[in-house]
């Protein structure tokens, strides 16, 4: 899979975190931890761990001015947490959305970042 559709997957989760959260206080339930959660978070977590990979090798190779591995890794160990608390309703609400803002924000720039850099290589090619 190419880093950009990696980067737009991991964008539209850290959404459906958001709203699988305040679904989980409406709902007032507790998940099932290895019907719902586990599966869930163990896809994700595999996503995570290729995107960090091909994203760091990618951040090397260009060296954009400013997106850094660890701001890579940060978002990476973030969205390893907020994935599995989403699904309780006991979460922290403040930390829990200033987590998924955070990584939400990151993934964007880095999608920017990417887009912007594909689109060059594409312009140079057609030259």
């Amino acid at each position: 899979m190419l880093l950009i559709q990696q980067t737009s997957i991991l964008i539209d989760e850290c959404d459906k975190c958001v709203s699988r959260f305040w679904q989980m206080r409406e709902e007032d339930r507790a998940p099932d931890f290895f019907a719902e959660v586990k599966p869930h978070a163990d896809v994700i977590h595999q996503l995570l761990k290729d995107w960090q990979q091909q994203a760091n090798t990618w951040i090397q190779k260009n060296r954009p001015k400013y997106m850094h591995t660890q701001q890579i890794a940060s978002a990476v160990e973030s969205m390893e947490q907020f994935v599995v608390q989403s699904f309780y309703k006991e979460t922290s609400k403040k930390r829990f959305l200033d987590a998924t803002h955070s990584a939400s924000y990151t993934l964007k720039n880095f999608y920017r970042l990417v887009k912007e850099e594909h689109s060059d290589a594409i312009e140079k090619t057609d030259d």
